[in-house]
């Protein structure tokens, strides 16, 4: 398979937009012995922006690599595109992680058709005939924050309370997992109310902001808010700020990003974040271990934690902050 000597511009991009660590002369690389596209969503939202500077870091550890990033901007349409583009250059493996399920399935069954292996990331397609996928357990989390709130509203068997939920992107497989992993919990107790009909603030905490704003002004009391991100969760947290109602209620979200979950956590904003890191990393280890002619399981769970104010300190430090 013919190989490149130079980082498609698009991918070069990516990398200094993503990073800052790829200096525009470092674009010339050696011949190398994999050809390895990473299709992105998008880099707009932190905790991808992280998932990228995670892969770029184990790449540069990756001697035989040659890593090509492309990035969806936020839209189904151009991660198929991309993906397509990926295929068409004969990549030796196909990383992925998909905006929508549904939407990436088809162009990820054209990868494989094309004997390329594909390495799922963070969220799922609907098929299982990929190589390998790799992500956090969003019901296991979900279960984490459902577990957590009936806790801090009085605990099991007593929990009472009015909770607002902002839902992810709807067609993702995380926020269902996060939704339901939460409502195995939150379900069995009688006094806990749900303020809110599913309401999606795709992941942003602008659009969370409005969400919160709105069921502040139409409800007197809310106990606890859940974002099943932690910018969503900021986002509900800066909106009951704003009319003064931030110290009436908890705030639960999901990522612990040192710059901001883990340090919001820190800062009191939020009440508690639960660790969803990042599989850019693992994803291409592994993927480098299946080119090279080893095994890889089918499946690899990612750990997760929460972080409160008793070990958010420590949580920081221990990420070099």
């Amino acid at each position: 398979m013919k190989r490149r000597t130079l980082l498609g511009l698009a991918a070069l991009a990516a990398l200094v937009s993503t990073s800052g660590l790829v200096a525009p002369d470092a674009a010339i690389a050696q011949e190398k012995k994999w050809k390895v596209g990473f299709s992105q969503a998008t880099t707009i939202e932190p905790w991808r922006a992280q998932f990228n500077k995670d892969i770029i870091a184990e790449a540069a550890k990756q001697p035989d690599v040659e890593l090509i990033i492309t990035d969806g901007e936020d839209k189904t349409e151009k991660q198929v595109a991309d993906v397509e583009n990926l295929i068409r250059q004969e990549v030796d493996a196909l990383l992925i992680s998909p905006k929508e399920s549904a939407g990436l399935t088809g162009v990820v069954l054209q990868a494989i058709d094309a004997k390329i292996p594909v390495f799922v990331l963070d969220r799922n397609v609907e098929t299982d005939k990929y190589t390998q996928f790799v992500g956090g357990d969003n019901k296991l989390i979900g279960r984490e924050a459902g577990k957590y709130t009936v806790e801090l509203l009085g605990g099991e068997g007593k929990a009472a309370g009015n909770v607002v939920e902002i839902w992810g992107g709807m067609g993702t497989q995380p926020a269902h997992d996060r939704h339901d992993g939460f409502h195995e919990f939150t379900d069995k107790e009688a006094g806990i109310k749900y303020l809110l009909n599913e309401q999606s603030g795709d992941w942003k905490q602008d659009q969370a902001y409005n969400i919160m704003a709105t069921a502040l002004r139409n409800n007197e009391k809310i106990d606890l808010v859940y974002g099943h991100n932690d910018p969503m969760a900021y986002g509900a947290y800066l909106a009951a700020k704003d009319v003064g109602r931030e110290k009436e209620m908890k705030f639960l979200g999901i990522d612990a990003l040192p710059a901001e979950g883990a340090t919001w956590v820190k800062n009191g904003e939020l009440t508690a974040t639960f660790l969803y890191a990042t599989p850019g990393a693992e994803g291409l280890r592994q993927a480098v271990k299946f080119l090279n002619g080893e095994q890889v399981e089918k499946q690899i769970v990612l750990p997760t934690e929460r972080v409160d104010a008793a070990n958010a300190e420590k949580f920081l430090k221990d990420h070099g902050m």
